[in-house]
């Protein structure tokens, strides 16, 4: 097991600065706002002699509200799975009671403790961490997660003693860079507008309390990825921020947390769309699930809040599904209650058939075969009487599966006959659960002005003209001029 680092401390104080910092991303969202990281974010630390693991937690503010008191549940945590845990102070800010209540906490753990003074910048170290030395926890170590000051001498120290008390993992120099990147697992995105479950199904799937869960629009802000592995195969699930439409998110957070969802969108190879059967299926459930099939993800519909509908709402429901979904006929829908668990296991099946048909190889054989006996079963339509020909079709990507077409008069093949295309390649190779993209390519016509026979024909026709002109002036020129035409036949 890698070393586990926790990063604590009271709201804004930079936590998910030096997250970034030690992680050499972007994972966690960042401003200047307290209070803005409530889940757990873990990432694989590049900082340091050693591979580890560092954790970024909410901020302990010392309030007992629900939302406060579910974020310092997390944290806690947090702190009692980590091998060393970092209290984050705020150097500019100075000591703070809620600073000596954390710390006093922190003391009775018996884990290994660091206290980290951030935003030193510009600042006397030794001035500047003068009155932290009363939480009595050690001498404070002075950084700038921001510039990154501080911050290799820190990890250092951090290493040594938490792979004193778990040895780290033998892990390759490339690995380090690569396992956070592409570990072979299944990435998936559950999306969803605010309030419609999400995080209760996150918790669900993984069997535990990973993620906040709250009857609050709007709890969940940042994209939580999570590694866990069910029935031997390795998934990364991602926990994303509710999308409203655009013309009601008004707040800088929300519109960051907008764009980290979609991010994970553009990330993920599934993408689990849930939807909330009470509320029925509104314009932003359409609009995201288009923005999924213009990113090109597999996908996977979840009803959610399935549970104590009559069952005359439950047919509307359907009704309403294929009434307005019927654009992503090819997704499979489940109808579930994530608070209760009720048909949550069973999307595991749907998201790795959606999973495998989005990554299957194709070959050129089987899909010119399969586009001609589409072909003679339907032919495509006429363009201004002349016939389109659609000569053979080979791979051109995967997730999503891409047709190369190639043929000519192709640019007026109607969408009618495209979508007539893809059904039958979905039918016939069994792709289910992943939108397929179709693309045609028309060949060159070499009898055109501009083709390349005409081009390479053209100038020494041309030339030879010139030079027979020449020759019949050359033999003239001593004759007194050129001959007068022959008179033509006489008129009648």
């Amino acid at each position: 097991m890698l070393p586990v680092i926790a990063l604590v401390g009271r709201p804004n104080v930079g936590k998910s600065t030096l997250f970034n910092c030690l992680t050499q991303t972007r994972s966690a969202l960042v401003a200047d706002f307290p209070g803005l990281t409530r889940d757990r974010q873990y990432g694989l630390g590049k900082i340091g002699p050693l591979p580890y693991l560092v954790v970024d937690t909410g901020g302990l503010s010392g309030e007992t509200d629900a939302i406060d008191a579910l974020v310092a549940r997390q944290a806690h945590k947090a702190i009692e799975e980590a091998d060393a845990v970092l209290l984050l102070v705020d150097a500019r800010a100075g000591l703070a009671a809620a600073d000596e209540e954390i710390a006093t906490r922190l003391r009775r753990s018996g884990k290994a403790l660091f206290l980290v003074a951030n935003k030193t910048e510009h600042l006397d170290p030794a001035q500047a961490t003068a009155d932290f030395h009363a939480l009595g926890i050690g001498a404070p170590w002075a950084i700038s997660a921001t510039h990154r000051r501080g911050v290799d001498a820190l990890m250092e120290a951090v290493l040594a003693a938490a792979a004193a008390q778990r040895p780290a993992d033998t892990l390759p120099a490339l690995e380090r860079t690569t396992i956070a990147a592409d570990d072979g697992s299944i990435r998936l995105a559950i999306v969803g507008r605010p309030n419609v479950g999400k995080s209760t199904l996150v918790n669900r799937l993984l069997g535990e309390e990973r993620v906040l869960a709250f009857d609050q629009p709007g709890t969940t802000r940042d994209a939580v990825a999570i590694p866990f592995e069910k029935d031997g195969t390795r998934y990364t699930l991602i926990d994303t921020a509710g999308v409203r439409r655009r013309s009601r998110v008004d707040d800088a957070i929300e519109k960051f947390s907008v764009i980290k969802t979609l991010q994970a969108i553009e990330e993920a190879h599934v993408v689990v769309m849930v939807l909330d059967a009470r509320q029925g299926i509104a314009d932003q459930d359409a609009t995201l699930l288009g923005y999924v099939l213009d990113s090109g993800r597999a996908l996977v519909l979840a009803v959610n809040k399935w549970d104590k509908l009559e069952p005359e709402v439950r047919d509307e429901v359907r009704g309403e599904l294929a009434r307005k979904l019927a654009f992503i006929d090819f997704a499979n829908t489940h109808y579930i209650s994530a608070l209760h668990g009720s048909g949550v296991m069973d999307l595991f099946r749907s998201v790795r058939q959606a999973y495998a048909a989005a990554t299957r190889k194709l070959s050129t054989p089987e899909l010119t075969r399969i586009l001609e006996d589409a072909v003679a079963t339907h032919q495509p339509p006429l363009v201004h009487g002349r016939s389109i020909k659609l000569r053979y079709a080979h791979p051109g990507g995967q997730n999503p599966p891409v047709i190369v077409i190639h043929g000519s008069r192709v640019e007026h093949i109607p969408d009618a006959y495209r979508r007539y295309l893809i059904n039958t390649f979905r039918r016939v190779l069994r792709l289910h659960g992943t939108p397929i993209r179709v693309d045609f390519k028309a060949g060159d016509n070499p009898y055109k002005p501009e083709g390349l026979q005409r081009k390479q024909t053209h100038r020494p026709l041309a030339e030879e003209r010139a030079q027979r002109i020449a020759r019949r002036r050359a033999a003239t020129a001593g004759t007194g001029g050129p001959r007068k035409p022959s008179p033509g036949p006489k008129k009648r």
